[in-house]
């Protein structure tokens, strides 16, 4: 027998999320805490849980059924994909996530040192790249990549002090990839010095005077100043002016491959990743900093913001986006009869409502089409077939392609 599996979707409380935006999905009361992610899939850190138990062991105990064999010899007995719910009120970590050979060797090395899984002190959770994608549900600001040093330099014009001279230094001498990595490594690299806020401090007092006299980058300068004051100190809020700015409008979309150093400023997004959690950060956190592993792992390279490719069907009320990795890709569907609207994929998917009430049929359905309301998703085995989607809501699609 074929059947869907409902999922209930672990939610995790950091610092930088919203009180508000996945509460009110889920239609959970409002509590005042922060929400910052709701995970929807089989990661072993934190998987969704199904009526049959965690999704991961339902996936590992039938990798045939569950993933199809095109999956399952591919990635293994294991869902390739995480999907998440991202809602944030403040900055993300400045960080990078490895390529898959780092990620092997990472993993390994904490492994052989004898550090906990658990453990605060681990940067390595699991041995897996993390590429990821996100698509805007509202107006969604980040930092994606590197500027051009002519862009940075241009940034830096008229402010002082020895922080904002090292980088200028770097950039000024070596206009390729090793000069962006020379004066990101200067701002990181303060962090450990005692004059590290007097420093700051007068680059953003130039800054603040910059604005003042109506400054030609007035979104990067408020951007610099938003970030020190919710981690003051922190060089993290200077190294900005290294990187692009980024502002998604609902339906845009952003991919960052491994390597690609970023930080998520503010709005609500569904993003979808390899099934990884690793994270390395460089700073606006206050979980771990490991600078070294981020500067070996991260790109320099300095290149515009990558925008996924995006297709449209059913006269627009389909968008599927799509990377250039083989984990994922996503499906947004904007329903509003109870005409059905074909959903791609043929493997394992999970569908999340967001809204409104659909019903979601399958090729090989044996109870009928399963009913879907605001907030409430579905693990979609191999087995069940196509998939289609009717009634009047929007729905996400994460499938592997």
């Amino acid at each position: 027998m074929t059947e869907l599996h409902p999922l209930d979707n672990p939610l995790r409380r950091y610092d930088w999320g919203s009180p508000k935006q996945i509460p009110v999905l889920l239609g959970l009361p409002v509590d005042g805490r922060p929400v910052a992610e709701l995970w929807l899939g089989a990661h072993p850190t934190a998987p969704s849980r199904t009526p049959a138990g965690p999704l991961h062991e339902v996936v590992r105990a039938a990798p045939d059924a569950m993933l199809g064999r095109r999956v399952s010899d591919r990635f293994g007995p294991r869902l390739p994909f995480l999907l998440k719910v991202l809602a944030a009120d403040r900055a993300l970590s400045l960080q990078v996530h490895p390529k898959p050979h780092l990620a092997r060797a990472g993993y390994n090395r904490e492994n052989s040192l004898g550090i906990a899984a658990d453990s605060p002190e681990r940067s390595f959770h699991d041995d897996q790249h993390k590429p990821e994608m996100v698509v805007a549900l509202t107006e969604f600001e980040g930092l994606a990549g590197f500027r051009t040093p002519r862009t940075a330099l241009e940034l830096l014009d008229g402010l002082d002090g020895p922080l904002v001279d090292g980088v200028r230094t770097a950039l000024q001498a070596d206009r390729s990839a090793d000069g962006v990595r020379a004066a990101f490594s200067h701002l990181l690299a303060a962090r450990s010095s005692p004059r590290c806020r007097d420093a700051l401090a007068e680059a953003l007092e130039g800054v603040r005077r910059r604005l003042a006299d109506g400054s030609p980058s007035t979104r990067a300068d408020t951007t610099v100043l938003a970030l020190d004051a919710q981690h003051p100190g922190d060089p993290g809020a200077l190294a900005s002016l290294l990187l692009n700015r980024v502002t998604l409008d609902p339906g845009e979309a952003l991919f960052l491959p491994p390597g690609e150093v970023h930080a998520y400023l503010s709005g609500l997004a569904i993003e979808v990743m390899a099934s990884s959690d690793n994270v390395l950060r460089a700073g606006l956190t206050t979980k771990r900093v490991d600078t070294d592993a981020l500067l070996e792992c991260a790109s320099f390279a300095p290149r515009p913001p990558v925008a996924p490719e995006r297709s449209v069907a059913a006269g627009g009320a389909v968008q599927t986006y799509r990377a250039p990795v083989s984990e994922f890709a996503l499906t947004v569907a904007d329903v509003g009869s109870t005409v059905g609207v074909a959903l791609p994929g043929q493997g394992p998917r999970i569908v999340l409502c967001l809204d409104g009430a659909v019903d979601l049929g399958t090729e090989r359905a044996d109870a009928g089409p399963t009913p879907l309301h605001r907030g409430e998703s579905v693990f979609v085995p191999h087995d069940a077939g196509a998939l289609e989607v009717a009634g009047n809501g929007h729905v996400v699609c994460a499938w592997v392609p």
